[in-house]
């Protein structure tokens, strides 16, 4: 089939021919492009040429651009869930975090004292607003710091990230991230913390894969999961963004000149009639420059500075020009600025530079009106339709060096002027020539048809005389920008020699005369341009950039060839034609060519004035792009073999998606040129071309791919008028022709033009004005034949569900009608429609290899009012020439798919051929006939008889009914063979009333080509939907060719009273493939290749047939050759053993450290763990065994495909070597880092799993399947033989609406379809027990009805859209089965989102009536009505018919008793003997030792089985299991059995489609009644948590920081005490008492804390419950980490205490305590990684010592302190045997600890502390003093007595 070519390059004419095909993108696609990364949405058309080589290139692809969706408002879903935070920086704190969106914010509950708070809160926003606003949104994560409803808190940090960055990531999302916290007031600080969040961005119809969230441990390696894209480094520095505004030119006026007439006949002055300042938008900040008053022409000179981390996680800085106005400003123009575009981060990359350089600003139409309803184009939405103004900037980034003392910290927007730039250097000032002529304006809308109409082409301001002239105020300055007056006399210094003499009035002619348009049909009008073609031309002054243009070219053409090529490949493969690799490889060839001969073109880029740092870098870039693309293109097609086509040619697309990156210019030169359709001087309708496509170069490959060629042009609507049904109509056709270049080389701008013309000129003087009209002389005469075969798949336009079609086809300015088909969607028109006399104007050779193209519409014909549109599609013909001959290979032609669009979405598909045959006279009677008419009318020639002889004939009409309407001739409608049709009517289910009645007596008609077969009447649809006759057949002709196949039409019809039929619904089976059978085949040696339908359904017994989807890896398949007959499987099936569950994290070397860690702790096996005892076990330790597994193996996947990309990427990368280009050096060296790290884990963890294996065998757990989407997607929706049909009816929605389809079904028809060619070999119906009346549908269970007990098992739900205001929501259960309904209310779950339900539910039902099963989750209220979370329907009727097997999972392990038991009233045996006898084979044969044989296969197993009382007996039930559980291996009617499962649904609600709601986990069993009764539902009620009492002995401290100057002596000291408590429960806070006046840092406290919890153990975490405010209803439950907090204070009296350190403990891995207080060391903390760790909920008792840390003012690690403390954990049955007090009460007191005396009150003991404090400290002092004073006294005393001495003594005493 002939589905989209996307954009193709003229280099067609190897092709061959195809027709002429267009192609539209979906919105995801552009959404994915992020804004704009590549062209909006435009179509285009491969050409269609013919055979022969010399092509000429005077016509141009068509890009249709339909309907824009750019602007168009979408559904956007954002969720946030904040799970912990961690490292804050900041003692003791309150953190609370912040998320905001845009301008929502959302806030987390408060956590009180704690630098680590654990929140798991999750947050959803929704959006509906257009793509590139939804991208450019910033999200921002930020902490604050003890905010109440007084304070706003302090702020700790924040991260900001824009909306797009999370978009394109794989899956749109961050699952479990660290965010890097950054204070955006201190660029000095650093990290302030971490926050760990999930973000996912979901678009309608994303869907995301969310890991499975059953129990995470917590990752601790932050820095390995950084929130950060691929390629951007962990250390992100600082940088300021310069974004220099310099001037603008060529606004237009934004207010009324009422005001300014008066002011002028006041003061006489004339003021420009606009204010602007331009305001710069980036990463959530803004910035505007000042205001210059009353200016066209502003001249700022300003820069707006930003401070941002580089790289910034946001793309887009936005520039945009406003006009300051008193009441509000408006935007005038927006320019959006992509830093990926102008900068490359690889290793010879550059940071992000542009300009200076111009920008054009594009938006509404420039003529002032007070409500601009298109003012959202100015503000960058959707396409601009008009040239606004363009503006002078540039952008400069510096890295910041963060140590230098003189850096400004904070980081507002800063605004300071610049001096000016020089004019030249944006480039030298040249005239630019523009020419236009209009060779054809067709498909004019009729509403515009009454009034005479023009055409304008503008480019800039020039040529538009409308609105585009703001002539400035300042008029006098230098010339810069076109204005009329002075354009004359510029024109004169600046024409070119032979222009000189003549008169000055070149003015520009920029607009056709206006005309009255003729009518076509009753839809459309057209012009009367027949040989008189009418031409414009424009001159223009623009800086030189074209080298920019020529560069983009040069890429662009490459791009297309190479789409086009990719295009055709992906073609062949699609129609199974043969030799895709040949394509493929000429395609990479081509590539690979056209990138070394852009290397030597752009080598040469010589002209250097004006080149900006982002030209040359540009350039540079390019060049080693282009370079290795070539080389690597090399060297996938060397790799390109038949089997590896599709991956290579996803390269190739990776090539393309560059290319068209590369190609984007970012700094822009000429503006775009605007093509407008005017009546009545209002414009209509416009069309925008890029300068570049129409730009004019020497170099082939620089000129741009319409320059100088004829290119059909659609006008549209503009702005929000083209959304919807209005921008599905064409507005007119125009064949242009343009050319664009410098006026020196405009000498040859008519060389495009079809040949034949004469010019006419405006003057009558010289040669060297352009004409205004060309007058062309030669004529050619065709005939169009348009064979109008079928249509398929159209859009239902009626509100019957169906249309009533007819085709409109287009040709140049004539129209035909085919005829109108009731009632269907696939109409065979089977209709040959004949345009006589077509003219076209040109050169007979240049039309054959060129032809205009052929527009087809399609309408739905209503009885009243017009017919409405339907969808539209292009083609071109298969020419022949009068020289001719008819015949092969091109004639006649074949028919082929065209695909039909409706504004951007697919509308059907149309089978048909063209071809343009010229009608044969000689030119002279031509020339004469042109010479008598004078006037240039339409030339009346008389053709006679002749002048048709040698076209082929036409048949006359065959049908006498359907009277004058020629059919398709033979050679081109398909040949046709006999195929007979079987169709299985099984039933109809949840018929919709039409027209309020109910549908009582259905019937289904079956209709395919013409043919047809009706199925029994239902009597009583109420009592019994299903058909009493089961099988009908028709006999068919159908097409040889499947792929012509025409669809197969179901409908339903109410058979009422009185004969009356209402036709209730209907489907369209579009491709019958699936249902052919073919016959087996014999000469095949292994019966696996019996009879299959395509698709590998089955409907004979005799085939094999496999589920569609490969049963997912989780299911444990064995594979094996078929020849192998004997299945040895273990004896005992794999399973995990219990001990080898370590909870594996996101990064998986932990847990292989963990492993390790127990390898060491074992010391002779002497570890008390745990036994897991076959009581504990119960079915969640099942679940929780097989979400490992389950985990597991998508990381084994994941491994594997990454580890086959990196082979890959490495082989490609070694090819190259010899001449790889830097970054895929960069890359290469990246990948090999990766490869050894993944390399080295992968060897840890089989060094892990051996030690694990090592170990004495554990108790097992037996496990389950559990599927992370939905049972039907893993097989193939249960269609093996039943398949589903939905019927429609009412209209088709808009294309955006096309989810809405849901509404239009009103019922499904349930059956089957089955064709093959009529003469079927006889062996079939000779085999034993063939039923004739059953056709192909042999041994089909009966459709009576049948009762059965359902039983619903609801395990959890999770992520739900939160429904209450708080943020969450209160959940329940309900399910619906036909009319009973169990609502689960009175259980609701409070404030939660991922509630566990652990709930079964039974369900009588009787099938059919009752099998489509609902289960919702509804929100609980107090007062209201409960609302809709979501809900998921489960089709129950196709899982018990299926051979799949889907009633009752089937086990991997059979026991009789315990937390397995088996579920099945059936036993294995009884189970497998029923498959036997069903599928006809032999079996089973149960033989000694444990062997079974089933046709032809031995498998083995265990024989044995344990009773409740540990008896042994035999049985062979373990066998029986071990052949369904490998039941696919059987030939011919083997297939995989589902096996004991969980699946995950998705939850939808109807009001928001498309988005997912949360997932809930459950399974069904169904039982029916007529079979032994079932046991009793498995209890999976929530695991009970298990209630704990932590204690923790304080026994003392040790080298505590000294915080406090004593009182009297200033001396350093502390009075400790310490603080505990478990994580959520900061207000069952413990305090020791205070150890006063520790001088050393020791404290003695012998106190113990007693913390009671509650704890679950399989998921590691402590349940809390708890009222979150008082004004709460009830409690909500939290699930938190169980982890330890210790504080150490020192107590003040009169001031806060003082905060001293900390530490957390979690206690399920935390290092073991230090032996004494020496050991203890901050590497406790700091490499906890590496240190082993132990689990108090194994050691259950604990001593040691434990280090205190805080932060530092620069953010170090300090170690504060020791605690030895010790921690015992008991149940709380022992906890009651053996109480113990708090603190050192009774019971079990401890004693009290022996303190110094210092330890005491200074005022209750004041002598005493005194005492103590002047003694202790000092004594020496005083005992000095104490010497010295007796010394004194002594020499005193000696002093006081010598005197009196040494008198006596001489007196002689």
């Amino acid at each position: 089939m002939k589905l989209g070519k996307a954009k193709s390059s003229k280099d067609d004419h190897k092709r061959g021919d195809e027709p002429a095909i267009l192609e539209m993108e979906d919105l995801d696609k552009k959404a994915m492009r992020l804004a704009g990364m590549l062209e909006p949405d435009t179509i285009s058309l491969a050409s269609v040429t013919a055979v022969t080589t010399n092509v000429s290139n005077k016509r141009s692809k068509p890009d249709i651009k339909m309907e824009p969706s750019s602007g168009r408002p979408v559904d956007y879903q954002i969720s946030i869930t904040v799970i912990e935070a961690r490292q804050l920086i900041g003692l003791n704190m309150d953190p609370v975090v912040c998320v905001e969106v845009g301008d929502d914010k959302k806030y987390t509950s408060m956590k009180e004292s704690t630098n680590c708070p654990y929140y798991n809160e999750y947050f959803v926003f929704d959006f509906h607003v257009p793509p590139d606003v939804m991208f450019d949104k910033i999200i921002k994560l930020s902490v604050i710091h003890s905010k109440n409803l007084l304070r706003s808190g302090t702020l700790v940090g924040t991260f900001k990230m824009d909306v797009g960055t999370v978009y394109s990531q794989p899956e749109h999302q961050f699952y479990h991230k660290w965010a890097i916290l950054s204070d955006p007031d201190d660029i000095t600080a650093g990290c302030k913390g971490y926050v760990k969040c999930d973000i996912a961005v979901v678009g309608k119809g994303d869907n995301i894969k969310t890991p499975h969230k059953a129990n995470e441990t917590d990752e601790d390696d932050i820095e390995g999961n950084l929130l950060l894209p691929e390629g951007i480094p962990a250390e992100r520095q600082w940088a300021r963004f310069y974004v220099k505004i310099h001037r603008a030119e060529g606004l237009p006026k934004m207010n009324t000149s009422i005001m300014a007439n008066v002011k002028k006949a006041f003061i006489g002055e004339n003021r420009d009639l606009v204010d602007p300042y331009v305001q710069v938008q980036f990463s959530g900040q803004k910035g505007k420059t000042s205001v210059q008053k009353s200016s066209y022409e502003p001249i700022w000179n300003e820069q707006v500075i930003f401070t941002e981390l580089f790289p910034p996680l946001c793309k887009r800085i936005k520039v945009q020009i406003r006009d300051s106005d008193k009441v509000n400003d408006v935007a005038i123009g927006t320019h959006f600025i992509d830093l990926r575009k102008i900068s490359n981060d690889g290793d010879k990359g550059f940071l992000p530079t542009l300009g200076p350089a111009w920008v054009n600003m594009y938006g509404s139409t420039r003529q002032y009106t007070l409500m601009d309803e298109h003012q959202d184009l100015n503000d960058g939405l959707g396409e601009g339709v008009s040239f606004r103004a363009r503006l002078l900037i540039s952008v400069a980034v510096e890295i910041l060096d963060t140590t230098s003392p003189e850096i400004i910290c904070s980081t507002d927007v800063q605004v300071e002027p610049v001096s000016n730039i020089s004019e030249s250097a944006t480039g030298k000032m040249e005239e630019f020539f523009l020419f236009g002529s209009f060779l054809e304006a067709t498909m004019i809308d009729r509403k515009i048809g009454d009034k005479p109409i023009s055409f304008e082409i503008t480019i800039g301001n020039y040529g538009n005389h409308i609105d585009g002239v703001s002539k400035s105020s300042s008029v006098k300055k230098k010339k810069k920008e076109g204005e009329d007056q002075e354009e004359e006399n510029e024109l004169i210094q600046n024409s070119s020699e032979d222009e000189a003499d003549e008169d000055a009035d070149l003015t520009s002619v920029s607009s056709t005369p206006p005309m009255k348009p003729f009518i076509t049909d009753r839809n459309y009008f057209h012009l009367p341009y027949f040989e008189k073609k009418p031409c414009v031309y424009i001159k223009s002054w623009w800086q030189d950039q074209r080298r920019r243009l020529y560069n983009s070219n040069m890429m662009d053409k490459i791009a297309d060839k190479l789409e086009e090529g990719l295009n055709d490949v992906q073609e062949v493969i699609k129609t199974e034609k043969a030799f895709p690799e040949r394509r493929l490889r000429g395609v990479l060839e081509e590539l690979s060519i056209g990138c070394s001969r852009y290397v030597t073109l752009a080598n040469k880029d010589v002209n250097l004035a004006g080149r900006t740092k982002l030209d040359r870098e540009r350039l540079k870039s390019c060049m080693r792009e282009m370079d290795s693309m070539g080389q690597q293109a090399k060297q996938i097609r060397t790799q390109v073999k038949k089997n590896t086509v599709k991956e290579k040619l996803k390269l190739a697309q990776n090539f393309l998606q560059r290319l068209r990156f590369l190609a984007d210019e970012p700094q822009h030169s000429i503006p775009d040129v605007f093509i407008w359709m005017m009546s009545n001087n209002k414009r209509i309708a416009y069309a925008r071309i890029p300068s570049k496509d129409i730009l004019y170069s020497v170099v082939d490959e620089e000129t741009g791919k319409d320059c100088g060629k004829v290119k059909a042009v659609f006008l549209k609507l503009p702005g929000k008028k083209g959304f919807g049904p209005a921008g599905w109509t064409v507005q007119a056709k125009l064949e242009l022709y343009l050319w664009l270049g410098l006026n020196k080389s405009r000498k040859n701008f008519l060389h495009g033009l079809p040949n034949g013309f004469e010019e006419i000129r405006a003057t009558k003087m010289g040669h060297g004005l352009p004409p205004v009209t060309l007058v062309y002389d030669m004529k050619q005469v065709f005939q169009l034949r348009a064979h109008m075969y079928q249509a398929r798949s159209l859009f239902a336009a009626d509100s019957s569900g169906l249309s009533d079609p007819f085709a409109r086809v287009f040709f140049s300015s004539q129209s035909q009608v085919t005829e109108v088909l009731n009632e269907t969607l696939c109409p065979t028109w089977d209709q040959l429609l004949v345009f006589d006399d077509v003219e076209l104007f040109g050169e007979a050779t240049e039309l054959r290899d060129d032809p205009p193209i052929i527009v087809v519409e399609f309408y739905d014909q209503d009885t009243v009012g017009k017919a409405e549109f339907i969808g539209r599609t292009f083609a071109k013909p298969i020419i022949k020439m009068r020289d001719e001959p008819y015949g092969p290979p091109r004639f006649p032609p074949q028919l082929e798919y065209y695909q039909i669009y409706r504004g951007n979405s697919i509308a059907g598909e149309l089978l048909a051929a063209f071809e343009l045959l010229q009608i044969p006279f000689d030119a002279e009677e031509i020339r004469r006939a042109l010479i008598a008419v004078h006037d240039f009318a339409v030339p009346q020639i008389k053709v006679g008889q002749g002048g048709r002889a040698d076209l082929p004939p036409l048949e006359g009409p065959t049908d006498s009914e359907r009277g004058p309407i020629l059919p398709v001739p033979l050679g081109i409608r398909p040949v046709l063979s006999r195929y007979r049709i079987e169709v299985l009517f099984w039933g109809l289910r949840d018929l919709k009333r039409i027209n309020l009645a109910q549908v009582d007596r259905p019937r289904v008609d079956i209709e395919c080509a013409g043919r047809g077969v009706q199925s029994a009447l239902i009597q009583n649809y109420k009592k019994n939907p299903n058909f009493s006759t089961l099988v009908k057949w028709f006999e068919v002709d159908l097409p040889e060719n499947e792929l012509l196949h025409p669809p197969l039409n179901i409908r339903v019809v109410d058979c009422r009273a009185f004969g009356r039929y209402i036709l209730v619904g209907s489907h369209a089976v579009s491709t019958l493939r699936h249902f052919i059978y073919s016959p087996p085949d014999k000469s095949c040696n292994n019966w696996a290749t019996a009879a299959k339908l395509m698709n590998g359904y089955m409907v004979l017994t005799n085939g094999c047939s496999q589920a569609r989807s490969s049963p997912s890896l989780s299911s444990r398949t064995f594979s094996r050759p078929a020849g192998d007959v004997s299945v040895s499987l273990e004896a005992e099936p794999p399973i995990r053993k219990m001990d080898t569950v370590v909870k594996l994290d996101a990064n998986e070397d932990e847990s292989d450290k963990e492993k390790k860690k127990k390898k060491k702790k074992k010391k002779g096996g002497a570890e008390e763990e745990e036994e897991t005892d076959e009581r504990v076990l119960d079915w969640w330790s099942k679940y929780f065994a097989s979400i490992e597994t389950l985990k597991e193996n998508l990381r084994s996947q994941e491994a594997a495909q990454a580890e086959a990309e990196e082979r890959e990427d490495l082989e490609i990368a070694a090819e190259a070597a010899d001449i790889r280009p830097d970054d895929l050096h960069l890359k290469g060296s990246k990948m090999k880092e990766r490869f050894k790290e993944k390399k080295s884990s992968k060897q840890k963890r089989s060094q892990a799993a051996d030690g694990s294996e090592k170990r004495p065998p554990k108790a097992r757990v037996d496990e389950l399947v559990v599927y992370n989407r939905e049972l039907e997607s893993e097989y193939g929706n249960f269609e093996d033989w039943l398949h589903t049909f939905n019927l429609y009816r009412g209209k088709a929605g808009d294309d955006d609406e096309h989810a809405l389809d849901d509404d239009r079904i009103v019922g499904r028809f349930k059956g089957s379809l089955c064709m093959y060619k009529v003469p079927l070999s006889q062996e079939i119906t000779r085999e034993a027990g063939y039923d004739p009346n059953m056709g192909m549908f042999q041994s089909i269970p009966h459709n009576d009805p049948i009762h059965v007990l359902v039983r619903v098992y609801v395990v959890r739900a999770t992520d739900l859209h939160p429904a209450d205001i708080n943020g969450k929501a209160d959940p329940y259960v309900v399910i619906k089965l036909g009319k009973s309904e169990v609502k689960d209310k009175e259980n609701y779950i409070s404030k939660q989102l991922n509630p566990v339900f652990g709930k079964s539910f039974d369900i009588e039902a009787t099938f059919p009536m009752e099998s489509m099963l609902t289960v919702s989750v509804y929100d609980w209220d107090l007062v209201g009505t409960d609302d809709l979370i979501g809900e998921t329907k489960i089709d129950l009727e196709n899982r018990f018919y299926s051979k799949f097997r889907a009633t009752c999972g089937i086990a991997s392990n059979y026991s009789m008793h315990g937390y397995n038991i088996w579920r099945d009233p059936m036993k294995p045996s009884q189970i497998l003997a029923k498959l036997c006898k069903e599928g006809k084979i032999d079996g089973p044969h149960y033989g000694p030792g444990g062997k079974v044989k089933v046709a032809n296969r031995i498998f083995t197993g265990a024989t044995e089985i344990e009773d409740e009382n540990g008896l042994k007996k035999q049985t062979e039930e373990h066998l029986a299991l071990s052949v369904l559980n490998h039941w696919e291996e059987i030939p011919r009617v083997g297939c995989k059995l589902v096996p004991e499962h969980v699946e995950t649904r998705p939850l939808l609600n109807p009001d928001k489609p498309g988005i997912e709601q949360g997932r809930l986990e459950m399974w069904v069993d169904m039982f029916p009644m007529d079979m032994p009764a079932p046991g009793p539902a498995i209890d999976i009620s929530p695991r009970k948590p298990k209630s704990f009492e932590l204690r923790v002995i304080i026994w003392n401290t040790d080298d505590v920081i000294l915080e406090d100057d004593a009182f009297l002596t200033g001396e350093k000291m502390s009075d400790i005490y310490v603080r505990g408590w478990l994580k959520g429960q900061q207000e069952d806070k413990q305090d020791t008492d205070v150890h006063y006046h520790s001088l050393t840092g020791e404290g003695n406290f012998n106190w113990r804390f007693v913390f009671p919890f509650d704890y679950l153990v399989a998921e590691e975490k402590i349940i809390i419950s708890k009222k979150e405010s008082m004004f709460s209803w009830d409690e909500t439950e939290y699930k938190i980490p169980p982890r330890l907090t210790m504080q150490v204070w020192d107590a003040d009296h009169f001031s806060a205490d003082d905060f001293l350190g900390a530490i957390e403990l979690d206690l399920n891995r935390f290092p073991r305590g230090a032996k004494t207080a020496k050991q203890c060391n901050l590497d406790m903390i700091r490499n906890e990684q590496e240190l082993p760790t132990i689990s108090i909920f194994k050691q259950k008792r604990v001593k040691g010592w434990w280090p205190f840390v805080a932060r530092d003012e620069n953010d170090e690690m300090e170690l504060t302190g020791k605690v030895e403390a010790e921690l015992h954990l008991v149940t709380a049955e022992e906890a009651e045997k053996s109480p113990v007090g708090l603190g050192r009460n009774e019971p079990d007191p401890l004693e009290k600890p022996n303190r110094p005396d210092t330890s005491l009150m200074w005022f209750l003991g004041p002598l005493k502390s005194l005492r103590y404090f002047i003694w202790h400290n000092y004594r020496w002092l005083i005992l000095k003093a104490l010497g010295l004073i007796l010394l004194l006294l002594m020499l005193g005393l000696f002093l006081y007595s010598i005197p009196g001495y040494l008198v006596k003594k001489i007196l002689g005493a």
